[in-house]
């Protein structure tokens, strides 16, 4: 039926105007940015699942930065502990020369003022080996464990507090950490030196055969001991570079599940974005036609 007050086919093709501009500024929204969900409106949970994914990517990112750092720092005590080794080989040539009788006291007294300097320099490398002003190899690297051990003021009478290693975040959960444990190389744990200096120890020095001879014993000790913490070193090194690894795996694969779910299809959006101007087009035309109608309507008053 032919009206003039209401114009059914203009409003009609208004509304698909609007819908069809819609799907066109949505589609043009999603080229631009790269992103298949520029709004919640377009995939509210993927734009949940994929906000959690790039968290975890962001901690993992970090996690490979501490993982990094971890590796340095067990690169740097290495390093220190790979000297004190070297000096303690020294110790022990000079030492195994004042323990044979065909070294006289006085020569003797001369190995014992290097071995005196090298002594004093195993210590200057523990505290002097250090990370971002943190030494590594003086026993002070290690962390108290939580709650105080040692039993409270005083250590529990005497005894030692114990140590828990440093712990690095390799992850993106708080549980994913890996301990440092660093050895404590000074002189006075290398030898077994007693901290209270009115007990009797055993005698630092070669001025004597006897006493280079015992030395030799201590030395033995103590090299074992730096082994023994480099050894340690390198396990760790070994486990950080296999973490690493690991993380980057990680990243990779989480980076790919969000990318399935927000990147943009170009080509199946590039076609939506064609359909939709072709429509918007359409709906334009149909507006124009839907008026022009009205106005051979008034053509029946002439």
């Amino acid at each position: 039926m032919p009206v003039i007050n209401t114009n059914i086919a203009a409003n009609i093709a208004v509304g698909y105007l609007n819908i069809n501009q819609n799907s066109e500024t949505s589609a043009l929204a999603k080229l631009s940015s790269g992103s298949r969900i520029t709004a919640a409106s377009d995939d509210a949970a993927g734009l949940a699942i994929s906000t959690r994914i790039n968290s975890d990517v962001v901690a993992l990112q970090q996690a490979a930065t501490n993982a990094a750092e971890a590796t340095s720092i067990l690169q740097i005590a290495d390093g220190g502990a790979s000297n004190i080794s070297d000096i303690l080989a020294r110790m022990k040539a000079i030492t195994s020369e004042a323990a044979s009788g065909t070294t006289t006291d006085s020569s003797r007294a001369f190995i014992d003022s290097e071995f005196q300097n090298l002594l004093q320099e195993i210590d200057s490398i523990a505290s002097g080996t250090r990370y971002s002003g943190q030494p590594l190899l003086d026993g002070s690297f290690n962390t108290p464990p939580a709650g105080g051990a040692g039993g409270g003021a005083g250590g529990g009478g005497g005894q030692t507090p114990t140590t828990a290693p440093v712990t690095v975040l390799v992850g993106a959960q708080g549980s994913d950490t890996i301990g440092i444990s660093l050895a404590d190389l000074r002189s006075a744990k290398l030898f077994n030196l007693p901290t209270d200096p009115t007990q009797a120890g055993p005698a630092m020095d070669v001025k004597s055969q006897p006493d280079a001879t015992a030395m030799l014993g201590l030395l033995d000790t103590a090299i074992d001991t730096v082994s023994n913490a480099r050894a340690e070193i390198g396990a760790q090194e070994s486990r950080f570079n296999f973490s690493a690894s690991s993380i980057q795996t990680q990243t990779q694969n989480l980076q790919a599940a969000t990318s399935t779910i927000r990147d943009v299809d170009v080509a199946a959006e590039q076609a939506a974005l064609s359909s939709s101007q072709v429509k918007v087009s359409a709906a334009v035309s149909a507006e124009v036609a839907a008026n022009n109608s009205m106005q051979a309507l008034l053509k029946l008053f002439n």
